[in-house]
């Protein structure tokens, strides 16, 4: 009954009804967008993985074009206290400013790439990369953003590749990454790299400490032709793209802001309803309702407003954000715009929570009107 009365409310008035729910899903799709963005930056700087690996880049240098290390440095921080593994790593962006379609290779030895990556292929073969010198795989969402597929070649700046497969990982933002072998690299002509790499990332033991194993690795490097700064790679990641951080972190108000806009929308739509039905509510505490009963029906049809529009514009957002496979990146890090239940959960529950917020006013008033002087109203 309850159900059925305020349906009928809600169509009653629909263009009030169609404009208050639009108006929720557009807002929360923004959410939904924003808070795609801040999850792929904290899953790329506080994952397990950004705490127990290091990277070793060159001090003072930022872009990765700029970072020019001896390959020969492997050796010598295989031999320091704590490190289970070493991987060299050429890096090479077609831009190290922030841009929504960067496109980042990495070059590094095929077989540790497979080993130490969570790495999936859905087309094409390992065995094809590791054998041709100027295979890639990419990953998925630079596929679909580029348009790419297994037996193409893709070129972009001085580095032209044949793509041996795609990859789909559990860490979003390795499939805005293009993995090459580290030779390939090294030696494409106009990059001048041969026997350099970008940065060295580290495995480190589980019962040695990642920072004591850092500071040992710029001590053991400090003779070498070229100073080193080695940090964990969330840390590592998180200054790269700390311009990025302090925008997403601009951002993240904006999603506030979207959850505020749809407050005050809701609440001015159930006061109008209420203001118009006012003689509607006495009439039903006349014929028995009683005050807790105005109060339900006039939260339940605020909460239902914003849940309609907000679990709309939520799974629109998850929608695009799964198909469109959106990143953004600097300096050679990306951070991956993905969907995650958490995320549409989160949206849904803050559009009811939004729903009884801006229903409480306008219910205490439907609750507390008075049946007589309603009653002589016109």
């Amino acid at each position: 009954m309850l159900a059925k009365y305020i349906l009928k409310t809600l169509w009653g008035h629909r263009g009030r009804t169609a404009l208050t729910i639009s108006g929720s899903m557009v807002a929360m799709f923004v959410f939904c967008i924003v808070g795609s963005i801040q999850e792929g930056l904290d899953r790329l700087t506080r994952s397990a993985d950004a705490d127990r690996h290091l990277i070793v880049f060159q001090e003072n240098r930022f872009c990765p074009t700029s970072s020019r290390l001896p390959e020969d440095y492997a050796r010598q921080i295989r031999e320091v206290p704590g490190v289970r593994d070493v991987m060299p790593i050429q890096v090479w962006t077609n831009n190290c400013r922030a841009s929504l379609d960067i496109v980042v290779f990495n070059g590094a030895d095929p077989e540790q790439i497979r080993r130490s990556r969570p790495l999936v292929l859905t087309a094409g073969s390992w065995e094809s990369f590791q054998t041709k010198h100027d295979a890639a795989i990419i990953g998925s969402n630079i596929a679909k953003r580029r348009q790419l597929q297994v037996g193409d070649q893709f070129s972009i700046g001085d580095v032209s590749v044949h793509i041996a497969g795609v990859f789909k990982s559990d860490v979003a933002a390795e499939e805005n990454l293009i993995y090459t072998a580290l030779s390939f690299l090294q030696y494409t002509e106009g990059l001048e790299s041969a026997g350099l790499v970008t940065q060295f990332e580290v495995r480190v033991s589980v019962e040695s400490n990642p920072d004591e194993v850092a500071s040992e690795i710029d001590r053991q490097l400090r003779v070498g032709p070229v100073a080193t700064k080695t940090r964990r790679k969330g840390a590592f990641q998180a200054s790269t793209l700390s311009d990025l951080v302090d925008l997403i972190g601009f951002a993240h108000w904006l999603g506030y802001a979207c959850v505020g806009l749809v407050l005050s929308l809701v609440a001015t739509t159930t006061v109008m309803s209420v203001q118009d039905r006012i003689q509607e509510y006495a009439v039903l505490q006349t014929v028995g309702v009683r005050p807790f009963g105005c109060t339900r029906l006039v939260l339940t049809e605020s909460v239902l407003l914003c849940l309609a529009g907000g679990a709309a514009g939520s799974l629109i957002a998850m929608v695009i954000l799964s198909i469109a496979g959106f990143a953004i990146g600097a300096e050679g890090a990306t951070i991956a715009f993905s969907p995650s239940l958490a995320l549409f959960l989160k949206s849904v529950g803050v559009s009811v929570a939004v729903g009884i917020a801006a229903g409480i006013a306008p219910a205490i008033q439907a609750a507390s009107v008075p049946i007589a002087q309603a009653l002589q109203k016109e």
